[in-house]
């Protein structure tokens, strides 16, 4: 018979809840304080990521309409590096996944992995673009601006990288990833700039989020002022980033990682682990095991991720896509986020399994956080011997009383989210 189990507490965290009310006005008027007067018969791509991006069908659809009242020919690109297994038409199905669809948008999408040549970096790196974007008059980049899971530096994921990876799809993606975290972090830099130095880019319309998912901000921003003025809203976005309420923890139960959620399945700077070859491990927060229950819906069976956690379910496995997974690991290079971990029956067995591996500690007494997902940490569920350390936090309130885990007949676990 297995040992008891800790009471779980739901709790709530309280973040900085400022959002942008009416998210389709607010995009039309940063845009039109940017667009050129004349854009009458002009053909502008406009690009889409792969990214759970809050508002993103919406934002996109707005900037289709305010490019049409000026007479332009807007079209939508997925600009998205290896994602969707590196094909045109997986790209288009993720696109699909975030409601971007040429219906609700109201443009066409034209997708393509073929790229053209436009230049090189200092550094002889070759620079490439998405073939119907460099056909296009104009480009506009659309991205979020937040911490990356793979490094730190003054510019991370946004419109940066955005126009250097999504831009330069697959073929761009392996010439930066093939150099490791410098080709990312730094040559990315570099490769975005000449694409910013092309001609063709309009603007960016940088969005940043809050920690509740929620758009927070959106700006237009004209090319040249982009490297700057996205190294600030990066900044704003890292205050603004959620976290957990304790830094030691004995298990971490993931509801759900995918593509929706992080670039990386489960998002790094949450969980404190990277798992790049010959690079340092975040301090904090400490995690002895994490156990991954689920793939979302969304993430179109990229398991990219998987490798991040110690624990998992057979029916993780079983929705494995391995060809989609792979090709985005491969062209990232950072293999052991793929790795499978410990695959387990049920939810049951590998909870048990998991505190059996906690050396000197009562399965009782284990300090554990239960999660939907790492995007949404509002609403999270807390073990009994973690209250009197989250108590004393002024941004984390109680939502019900001490509840024992319940499993189902397979021994999977039954739970109600607080939304």
């Amino acid at each position: 018979m297995f040992e008891r189990l800790p009471r779980m507490v739901k709790v709530r965290q309280i973040f900085d809840n400022a959002s942008v009310r009416d998210v389709a006005q607010a995009t039309r008027l940063q845009l039109e304080s940017v667009l050129p007067a004349d854009l009458n018969g002009k053909t502008i791509a406009i690009t889409a990521g792969s990214r759970g991006i809050r508002n993103i069908a919406l934002v996109i659809r707005t900037v289709v309409e305010t490019l049409r009242a000026k007479g332009a020919e807007p079209f939508i690109v997925p600009a998205m590096g290896s994602h969707g297994g590196a094909t045109a038409e997986g790209q288009t199905g993720v696109l699909e996944s975030l409601g971007i669809t040429e219906a609700y948008c109201g443009a066409p999408i034209r997708a393509s992995m073929d790229v053209v040549e436009i230049g090189q970096t200092s550094c002889g790196v070759p620079v490439f673009m998405d073939r119907h974007a460099h056909g296009a008059d104009g480009v506009i980049l659309v991205n979020r601006i937040k911490t990356h899971t793979d490094f730190k530096g003054d510019i991370e994921s946004g419109l940066m990288k955005m126009a250097a990876i999504g831009l330069g799809k697959h073929a761009q993606a392996l010439q930066l990833h093939r150099q490791g975290i410098y080709g990312i972090r730094d040559v990315m830099k570099r490769v975005a700039e000449v694409v910013l130095n092309s001609g063709k880019i309009v603007c960016g319309v940088a969005l940043v989020e809050n920690a509740y998912d929620d758009t927070a901000h959106i700006e237009a921003i004209p090319p040249k002022r982009i490297p700057a003025r996205e190294a600030e809203l990066l900044l704003w976005s890292k205050r603004m980033m959620p976290k957990l309420p304790v830094e030691d923890i004995d298990l971490m139960i993931v509801d759900e990682i995918g593509k929706n959620y992080s670039g990386t399945g489960m998002d790094t700077n949450i969980i404190g682990r990277m798992r790049i070859y010959g690079e340092a491990e975040p301090e904090s927060p400490r995690i002895k095991y994490i156990f991954v229950r689920d793939l979302s819906e969304a993430t179109h069976g990229n398991a990219l991720g998987i490798g991040l956690a110690d624990l998992t379910t057979r029916r993780v496995l079983d929705k494995i896509d391995f060809q989609v997974t792979n090709e985005n690991v491969v062209t990232s290079t950072f293999l052991q986020r793929a790795a499978i971990p410990i695959v387990m029956d049920s939810d049951y067995d590998a909870i048990h399994t998991a505190l059996r591996c906690c050396w000197g500690t009562d399965p009782e007494a284990a300090r554990i956080v239960h999660i939907p997902n790492t995007l949404e940490l509002h609403h999270i569920r807390l073990s009994e011997p973690l209250l009197d350390e989250v108590q004393a936090l002024e941004h984390v309130e109680l939502t019900g009383g001490p509840e024992p885990f319940r499993f189902d007949d397979k021994g999977n676990l039954i739970h109600v989210w607080e939304r």
